[in-house]
């Protein structure tokens, strides 16, 4: 079979670029010899395991052995003679690796060829392809040595590669359906399980070969490829996930790239040092290399925080703005009228955002719609402070401690201003001495609170320079003024919701919900002939709830499916001094109130509806009335009220009896239909409870109805 190494290296020859800065030192790394090829190293505890054809078995025609895996001590002196076999646990008769491990090292990720028994002769066909394996290390050996579920015998998966946090599995394959000869692809574990590959798409991969995937702690991967534009043969490329895909690829300058074969890259998470593998001796190497600079290659553009937010209601639950407004209340000592607002905060911090609506005349609360207990930061990234505009010698300060960073130490501070000149620190004072458009970098290196993880984040932002004061006057005199777009308070980034209450929200996701007028919370039960409720008016029967989640007992004095229908019964029980009077949004969730609920909402309760000008049921009447006797047959220990309501035209007491009258009519035909009269209340309330002022034919056609209320 051929070497892993003479499948994965394809030559394509392309003159070097000359003049490209140095950023490395490289040396070739001393346990690498001039006879064998070593190559793919990568990091495992004290030192390195790398792969080479350092073995007895002879199998090719160059008179090179079979690739195995090695290990080398890098804290010591490092030597030829320091080279060890990694194992004789995960040794084959075949390929053995490349290799990743988690980060604890217990864990090895390897490649090898998918059949190792039988003859030589058959194993070391085209047909036997490499695969993924893993092991467990217990007990100075490695057991317990498993296939990957999604190795193949039509195609080749090879030389993974783990991230930091051991959840996402990079390797290289040439299954089909890809975009050349080797991809990149990647397993996500979730669940404890190994998903199906994914592609890296046609940003990382190309119709070339993509390979020896690696991903360093800061999320830098660095793969090569000879089909991305190089210098010559493999060239090794870093990129980056975004939210959206991946970065734009970048080559890796030179001396690590050159005109030979460079591939199977190591690095630290600052990409300070590290180790590849090239062909640009008589053999395959491994080289050592070192940068002193800050290397970042990814960089989004600076967004700006924001202070100033729109904040809207969305109108589900209805309001007679005639009668009453919205008042938002930011918690920041200020406050604003209207269904809709705009409002900038002072900057970061924790605020309670309530909207209330208030009655117009009296200023007093009637419902809270929503409230917000909410945090505003700056936006999780590095932060240039600086001008936008300057003049050709003018001194800019550059600031960065605006950053924000959370969990995250800032180690250092590095500043690219976009003319070849860099700095260190928060700080930095610069000058152009020409004009134009310049894109600041600030670079910082990053510490984890936690696990003290490095890592490495930049952003950008461009500055203008002008020649005079002059030019950059007229410059910001011709500038159209862009209004600052005001931003959905819940759909900005730099906002935390610590807890959120919104009667709108919870309107439009459930059904069965009702506004109920509260004189009363309370963790134990009151009876009702308490002295507390002597006050409450007659034309009130006051109900006692219990709400299993919160294990309190409600004592309410009315239920109604809109919001405005409580307002005269929420006035007179205020007027009455129970000031700490509340409305507030209920779900019913006893079966027998929701089952009233909606056939109240199914077939309407206006009289008008029911009753002819004799003051005897209509056929809608039987209808709707035929089916509270199912209702009560379904739920044989309810107890229902029948209340009848008129409006104010005429004398109160000719209402009284009119109401009282059709209540019994109601309750005689029920009982009539096999209800115990025992179970039923006739009650009229003439004109005393309206839902509405009786200003308008509306009004007063809505405060003619009837209320079924299901009594304890």
């Amino acid at each position: 079979m051929k070497l892993i190494v003479s499948l994965l290296l394809i030559l394509l020859i392309q003159q070097i670029s000359l003049g490209q800065q140095e950023t490395y030192t490289v040396k070739k790394a001393p346990f690498s010899t001039d006879k064998y090829d070593e190559f793919a190293p990568v990091f495992y505890k004290n030192g390195i395991v790398f792969c080479s054809n350092k073995a007895q078995r002879i199998n090719d025609s160059q008179g090179k052995g079979l690739v195995k895996m090695f290990f080398i001590d890098t804290t010591g002196r490092m030597n030829r003679t320091s080279v060890g076999l990694f194992s004789k646990d995960l040794r084959t008769r075949l390929n053995d690796g490349p290799a990743t491990f988690t980060r604890s090292g217990d864990t090895v990720y390897f490649s090898r060829n998918l059949n190792i028994e039988g003859r030589l002769s058959t194993l070391s066909g085209i047909r036997n392809k490499l695969g993924l394996f893993y092991a467990i290390y217990r007990g100075e050996k490695w057991i317990n040595i498993r296939e990957m579920r999604f190795n193949m015998d039509w195609f080749n998966i090879t030389m993974p590669c783990l991230s930091h946090d051991g959840n996402r599995l990079y390797f290289a394959s040439d299954m089909p359906n890809g975009y050349g000869g080797l991809d990149i692809y990647y397993s996500q574990l979730r669940n404890g399980y190994w998903e199906d590959p994914v592609n890296l798409g046609p940003v990382v991969n190309t119709k070339g070969n993509e390979s020896y995937p690696f991903i360093n702690e800061a999320g830098d991967l660095f793969f090569s490829s000879d089909g991305h534009e190089g210098l010559g043969g493999k060239d090794i490329f870093v990129t980056k996930q975004r939210s959206l895909g991946w970065y734009i690829p970048v080559r890796l300058n030179a001396p690590i790239n050159s005109e030979f074969d460079d591939f199977g890259i190591v690095t630290d998470a600052t990409t300070s040092q590290g180790y590849f593998s090239s062909v640009r001796g008589k053999t395959v190497d491994i080289y050592q290399f070192k940068s002193s600079l800050f290397l970042f290659w990814f960089s989004d553009p600076q967004k700006e925080n924001q202070y100033c937010f729109s904040l809207t209601d969305t109108g589900l639950i209805k309001v007679d703005t005639l009668r009453f407004q919205y008042l938002w209340d930011f918690g920041d000592n200020s406050k604003s009228y209207g269904n809709n607002t705009d409002h900038c905060f002072p900057g970061p911090g924790r605020y309670k955002i309530n909207l209330d609506i208030i009655n117009r005349k009296t200023g007093r609360l009637f419902f809270r719609k929503l409230t917000y207990d909410l945090e505003i930061v700056d936006i999780d990234q590095p932060f240039i402070q600086s001008v936008d505009y300057a003049i050709i010698g003018e001194n800019i300060e550059f600031n960065g401690l605006k950053s924000y960073c959370p969990g995250y130490d800032i180690t250092s501070f590095y500043w690219d201003f976009g003319d070849g000149i860099q700095a260190y620190g928060e700080r930095a004072d610069h000058q152009y001495s020409e004009s134009g458009k310049y894109h600041v970098r600030l670079g910082l290196t990053l510490k984890s609170q936690i696990t003290g993880d490095i890592i490495r984040r930049a952003v950008t932002k461009q500055v203008i320079v002008f020649r005079t004061e002059q030019e950059k006057s007229a410059y910001l005199a011709t500038k159209p003024v862009v209004k600052k777009k005001v931003i959905d308070i819940i759909k900005t980034e730099n906002i935390n919701i610590i807890s959120q209450y919104s009667a709108e929200r919870d309107f439009s996701l459930k059904k069965e919900l009702v506004f109920l007028v509260e004189i009363l919370s309370s963790p134990d039960s009151v009876p009702v002939n308490n002295n507390y409720f002597a006050k409450v008016p007659a034309k009130y029967t006051i109900r006692e709830l219990f709400d299993a989640e919160t294990r309190k007992y409600s004592y309410i004095i009315d239920q109604q499916m809109n919001l405005m229908s409580v307002y005269q019964s929420y006035s007179d029980i205020i007027a009455s001094g129970y000031n700490n009077a509340r409305v507030r949004l209920f779900e019913l969730k006893d079966p027998a109130e929701r089952g009233l609920f909606n056939l109240e909402r199914t077939y309407g309760l206006l009289t008008d509806a029911y009753f002819d000008v004799n003051n005897r049921l209509v056929t809608n009447a039987y209808i709707m009335l035929d089916q509270v006797v199912n209702l009560m047959n379904k739920y044989p220990g309810i107890k229902l009220e029948i209340g009848v309501h008129t409006d104010n035209q005429g004398v109160p007491a000719n209402l009284q009896s009119l109401s009282q009258l059709r209540a019994q009519v109601i309750m005689d035909y029920l009982i009539n239909r096999g209800i115990a009269n025992n179970r039923l209340i006739a009650k009229g309330y003439g004109s005393t409870r309206p839902l509405n002022t009786n200003s308008t034919y509306l009004d007063k056609r809505l405060n003619r109805r009837i209320d079924f209320i299901i009594l304890n």
